[in-house]
């Protein structure tokens, strides 16, 4: 399909946060109604493409609105909002006001859209692709019953209530998701489901995902629940007191089985083609609409991260020069660069790199891999502004993170800085030089330390202009002769007197 856009799915996910792991299940999803209506579709954690419509998910956990102006974004909301629902952020709400919205549950929109009408709705339904290719028996599963998902005091008080009639319900002591989930899924009679919030707005993700793994689902049901149609007869309800009866007599009897089955086979019928057909022209309208007023010509970014995986930084531009990292441009600079550079980018598009354009660079842990530091340096000192921040964590020398890393090629030290800054001549440095804006040693959680506990260094290099004093120091002691060429303009071209004739 010629007029289908391509889409990029992002998952946010702040460093080494685990359970943006769960926002996968949802993206796996949409990549599956998408893809069957011929889109091409890739999906990234953090990074956005710029040839692309980015549905982002997670964007309640932070997401810089800026990067709107140059990326065509339709944020995904997948948390409950309203009164007694999840209490995410002012700066959220504000963001879903402003931006393409599309949403799970249509409850959800007074919280935040204008007009409801502009915002998409899309169950989360059947997956085919997790139907076990052979499923365990309901009969024969080892685990009678299992809960997944966060742990409060309303959940905590129903899964009491089901252990006091002298059920056991299995849950996780950590944090799993896809796979490493997915197989105890698999394994149990059924998966309970208790609403989290007071709004008790059904988990539809949740319990999609488990239908579709061919587990049954029992779970609460209150006055608010209100569940999409396709899982009003695929759902083993439960209100009120109806637990005691369930657990202590109905769960686990052939009738249970009958039932389960029943169940999962209806729920295998529920296809929203429809709505994810009518979301994907939505996403082909906006996605147009935005390329024709996105500004025009190259990026030039103001910051620059130094490395990428899993330190990428929304909304700089990440170098590295390792391509599976999945950094916005494969560069590397310990390599002698020439300023301006252009590039093309497949996350930022076109990028122009200029000495003096930049205002913050990061180098977490990147400068101890590094084979020709001065180098680097130099490009960052060209590319920053005068007053421009270098900032930089590196392992400290004395400490056992100094060569952990089969990749380091040097340690660091209170003395490493001092050719970027009072011995910058030795560099071939003459206009402008590093200072030391601020020095500090961390411990191993990364907390301010005395240097006897220090495992990391962090410090602010500031690119500063040289005085008058420093550059005839520089002149004295570089090898170079640093004087003007003098060109002889022709106006002072000597033309030796033409001979006459004898």
């Amino acid at each position: 399909m010629s007029s289908t856009p391509a889409v990029h799915l992002c998952v946010v996910q702040p460093p080494g946060y685990v359970h943006s792991l769960g926002l996968l299940d949802q993206a796996r999803y949409f990549r599956w109604q998408f893809r069957r209506q011929g889109a091409t579709v890739t999906m990234a954690k953090n990074r956005l493409r710029h040839d692309a419509v980015n549905f982002v998910f997670g964007a309640h956990l932070g997401f810089d609105h800026a990067q709107t102006r140059r990326h065509a974004c339709i944020f995904v909301n997948l948390e409950q909002l309203g009164e007694g629902g999840a209490a995410v952020s002012p700066a959220y709400l504000k963001l879903l006001a402003n931006a393409a919205v599309v949403d799970y549950d249509s409850a959800n929109l007074a919280a935040y859209a204008v007009d409801p009408l502009d915002v998409p709705v899309v169950p989360l339904l059947h997956a085919p692709y997790l139907k076990p290719e052979i499923s365990v028996p309901l009969e024969l599963r080892p685990i009678d019953l299992l809960f997944i998902g966060s742990m409060n005091e309303r959940r905590r008080a129903w899964l009491d209530r089901i252990e006091a009639l002298g059920l056991t319900v299995s849950v996780f002591d950590s944090a799993l998701y896809g796979e490493e989930r997915d197989q105890f899924i698999r394994q149990a009679k059924a998966v309970l489901n208790c609403h989290f919030y007071e709004t008790s707005r059904f988990e539809q993700a949740r319990v999609a995902h488990c239908l579709s793994l061919g587990t049954p689902v029992i779970s609460e049901r209150c006055a608010q629940t209100n569940p999409p149609e396709a899982f009003e007869d695929s759902v083993l309800w439960l209100q009120g007191e109806e637990l005691e009866q369930f657990f202590g007599e109905d769960f686990g009897t052939p009738a249970f089985y009958e039932a389960s089955y029943a169940a999962l086979q209806r729920f295998e019928a529920a296809d929203p083609i429809e709505a994810y057909v009518d979301l994907l022209a939505f996403a082909g309208g906006f996605v147009g609409a935005h390329h024709e007023r996105r500004p025009g010509g190259a990026w030039q970014p103001e910051r620059i991260n130094l490395g990428s995986g899993k330190d990428y930084q929304a909304g700089w531009l990440n170098i590295d020069v390792l391509e599976r990292a999945e950094p916005d441009l494969v560069l590397d600079l310990a390599q002698p660069q020439a300023f301006p550079l252009e590039l093309d980018s497949p996350t930022q598009g076109p990028v122009l790199l200029s000495a003096g354009s930049v205002d913050v660079i990061n180098a977490n842990n990147v400068l101890e891999h590094v084979g020709d530091l001065p180098t680097l340096m130099s490009n960052c000192l060209a590319l920053l502004k005068e007053g421009g921040e270098f900032h930089i964590e590196v392992p400290y020398e004395h400490a056992a993170t100094a060569w952990q890393d089969p990749t380091h090629v040097r340690a660091m030290n209170e003395n490493s800085w001092l050719y970027y800054t009072e011995w910058f001549w030795y560099l071939g440095w003459f206009e402008h030089r590093f200072v030391v804006q601020a020095s500090t040693y961390l411990d191993m959680s990364l907390k301010d330390c005395s240097r006897e506990n220090a495992a990391f260094m962090r410090l602010v290099l500031v690119k500063q202009e040289t005085t008058l004093a420093e550059r005839t120091a520089a002149r004295t002691l570089q090898a170079g002769i640093r004087v003007p060429e003098d060109e002889v303009d022709e106006r002072f071209v000597y033309h030796p007197p033409v001979a006459l004739a004898a």
